[in-house]
């Protein structure tokens, strides 16, 4: 070979190295490096969204309460009312509401807690009663050493049970301001949301402009069925198993109602947890027949929420799969505690109505594209 003669190349061209290397592992490859990418971003988007929870938390809570309250300022403004006006009289009309609520819960544990301690009492006793002559025939020295362990353990706790009291107090100080900042989303929401959309929209290219606000206004809209009707079935639940509590004689009915329709808003075990509770109070305080019968009025009430109040009230507003429901409420609770799980359905109810609108193709017009932005844009 001498030196003006090129040098083989047994590699061959990329094109041929790329041949010689197997199709499903250049699928797996590529497919690989693209999930890398989105695994990143999303890890990205996560620690973003922690780090930021106590500012996104309020302003989720707020667009929540956007929604709920938005069709009686627009009923206000179709009444030829100022929308600073109309937002001012809705707003104070809500808070007005929840302090009576909150008033009335207040009296009512403050009546009924010394019956519910005096009934608690009489069921200690009888719970001691039962331990002495029962078929666990425990001696009294046997129950004086199981109190003794039980103040034992609360004294080696003290510290602990003092930090929790602080820390408590601190939280309490944070809810404070986030609850501050959610009546301000809440104020600028209600009275300038259009003004706000308008100003998100401007961070879209203009050739999906239009497709991205009829997206974002049918979220809304899915937002607004989903927690009005989400309230309507909650003030069902506490009606219904608050008047039961009543005829039963339950202490402290008001307040056990007031936490079954709070409950309400968590999907699937939020009414679970309030019911519990109510079986539980209704057990110690009345006794095991009580607590079947509470049992059993609240297995009703979750009946009819679920065959009949569910499906009428939010099936075609949220079109959202029941897995679809359980998975968001567990990466909610998982992720958020109690805050996500209050947040999670709702979102991914917004976030699927919006991928549906934009997912659908446009109907054909004769004109200008359906994807063109408004001409005044």
């Amino acid at each position: 070979m001498t030196a003006d003669q090129p040098v083989p190349n047994d590699i061959g061209t990329p094109d041929k190295v790329l041949s010689m290397v197997p199709y499903g592992l250049r699928v797996a490859a590529a497919a690989s490096w693209r999930l890398l990418v989105v695994a990143g971003a999303l890890a990205v988007v996560g620690f973003l969204a922690v780090r930021l929870a106590p500012v996104l938390v309020p302003v989720a809570i707020a667009l929540l309460l956007a929604g709920l309250f938005a069709p009686a300022v627009s009923w206000l403004e179709r009444k030829k009312v100022p929308r600073g006006l109309a937002t001012a009289i809705v707003l104070v009309t809500g808070i007005a509401l929840a302090g009576a609520v909150v008033t009335f819960v207040v009296i009512t544990i403050t009546v009924g807690m010394p019956e519910l301690i005096d009934q608690i009492t009489a069921s200690v006793t009888d719970l001691h009663a039962w331990l002495r002559t029962g078929p666990l025939r425990l001696s009294q020295g046997q129950l004086d050493a199981m109190l003794a362990n039980l103040t034992s353990m609360l004294d080696r706790n003290k510290s602990a049970i003092a930090s929790g009291a602080l820390t408590t107090a601190v939280t309490v100080g944070e809810l404070l301001v986030e609850l501050l900042l959610v009546v301000f989303c809440l104020i600028f929401f209600l009275a300038q949301g259009t003004r706000i959309w308008a100003f998100v929209l401007r961070a879209v290219p203009a050739r999906i402009r239009h497709r991205a606000d009829v997206a974002g206004r049918s979220g809304f809209t899915t937002l607004t069925h989903y927690i009005r009707g989400t309230a309507a079935v909650a003030f069902v639940d506490a009606a219904g198993i608050g008047l039961g509590l009543l005829i039963i004689g339950v202490p402290l009915a008001a307040p056990l109602s007031t936490l079954v329709f709070l409950g309400a808003f968590v999907p699937v075990i939020g009414s679970v947890i309030a019911g519990a509770a109510a079986v539980l109070v209704a057990l110690v305080a009345k006794g095991t027949l009580a607590a079947v019968i509470v049992l059993a009025v609240v297995i009703a009430v979750m009946q009819v929420e679920s065959h009949v109040l569910q499906p009428l009230l939010l099936g075609r507003a949220v079109r959202l799969h029941p897995l679809a429901v359980v998975l968001a409420l567990a990466t909610g609770l998982v992720t958020a505690g109690i805050v996500g799980a209050l947040l999670a359905v709702p979102l991914v109810a917004v976030f699927s109505s919006g991928v549906r609108s934009l997912t659908t193709r446009p109907p054909a017009t004769a004109g200008p594209s359906a994807d063109a932005p408004p001409q005044n844009d």
